[in-house]
């Protein structure tokens, strides 16, 4: 019985020093596999009298139960230590948010998103989309638009003049994007309906000037446009634009040289909240546009005959809208690249504007 003891004692101990389950695996095939010790003594009952069966019986199967009982309690404790430890080692912070797609991270620029939100609006009453060169001769950017040899939006403080060509022609950086009006004329028969988005360059910065910003002009030609025309087409531009159910307008005359009659349009809106201009209310008056009916020199520039055709246009800069809409108190951000700014007052990329959908939604 001293033997059963110490082979008791030697698994016993072999099965706790186990450090894995690959270990008490060796121990149990050594204690009870089929040449195992404990396996052997369970064999040998068979050879041994009735008496002595009935006397190391008992204590063999209690070896077996006790080394059976071990050997699952331990691998159990091997299996759990297992667990723990590949959750220790691959640890998974399921605090951590998840990565937004790119869809959702990146932004539009509000430029472009207005540029977006003016398109949707005009091409709704019928306009195309014109575009034009930056870089422009004198003639479309100053003579074609009717500016007097001495006019000063010719002089070296405004206008970004380029050095002379072979020619000895000086051309510009576009002042506005009038001259596309020009060579829309030249190149379409009227009727002509278009607006014109795109970048100009002045020289002129601070919190709400830059030397490059951008403009939309608009122009009608045919044989009957007129004010009242042109009025209505703004009226319904802003409240489609400023997302209002009315608004109210003020036309006052001014002078341009492209234009006779010429006006400047102030928009009724409320100011009494502090940083906060709301269009369409308030007792209020602010300048947003410039317009008149398109001057018989320009028709001419462009080919027109001035007796048989008439047409109305207006201007505006999509920068000063942009903010006046959107809240931003200072233009120069919107060139500095701050990837702060930009995440802040930028739009979803598949957010598109459509006048059924809403334009800023």
């Amino acid at each position: 019985m001293s033997e059963l003891k110490t082979l008791e004692t030697e698994l016993m101990t072999a099965i706790e020093s186990a450090s894995d389950e690959a270990a008490l695996e060796a121990v149990r095939l050594s204690a009870m596999g089929k040449k195992g010790a404990v396996s052997e003594l369970l064999k040998s009952l068979g050879a041994m009298t009735p008496d002595e069966r009935k006397e190391k019986g008992v204590a063999i199967n209690a070896l077996r139960d006790a080394v059976t009982g071990a050997l699952a309690t331990r691998k159990q404790a091997l299996k759990l230590a297992t667990i723990n430890a590949r959750l220790a080692a691959e640890t998974l912070d399921v605090t951590l948010p998840v990565r937004p797609a790119p869809a959702e991270r990146g932004r539009i620029h509000p430029i472009a998103q207005v540029i977006d939100e003016i398109t949707a609006i005009f091409a709704d009453m019928g306009f195309a989309i014109a575009e034009g060169p930056d870089i422009e001769t004198d003639h479309y950017n100053f003579t074609a638009l009717n500016f007097p040899a001495g006019h000063p939006a010719r002089e070296m403080h405004d206008t970004f003049f380029l050095p002379p060509d072979a020619n000895g022609e000086r051309k510009v950086l576009r002042t506005h994007t009038s001259p596309v009006q020009v060579r829309t004329m030249e190149t379409q028969k009227p009727p002509i309906r278009i607006v014109i988005p795109g970048k100009t360059y002045r020289q002129d910065s601070d919190a709400t000037h830059s030397p490059m910003f951008h403009q939309v002009e608009g122009l009608v030609i045919d044989r009957t446009a007129n004010v009242a025309n042109m009025r209505w087409i703004l009226e319904e531009f802003c409240k489609a634009f400023f997302e209002v159910s009315h608004v109210n307008m003020r036309f006052r005359p001014s002078y341009f040289p492209f234009t006779e009659p010429s006006i400047e349009v102030d928009i009724q809106c409320d100011r009494s909240r502090p940083g906060e201009i709301r269009m369409g209310e308030g007792k209020d008056w602010l300048e947003i546009l410039g317009c008149g009916m398109v001057h018989p020199n320009v028709l001419r520039a462009g080919g027109l005959d001035p007796d048989e055709y008439q047409g109305f246009a207006w201007g505006m800069g999509i920068d000063r809208i942009a903010m006046l809409k959107y809240g931003m108190p200072d233009l120069r951000p919107f060139f500095e690249a701050d990837v702060r700014w930009i995440e802040h007052y930028g739009f979803r990329p598949l957010d598109l504007p459509t006048l059924f959908g809403g334009l800023s939604t």
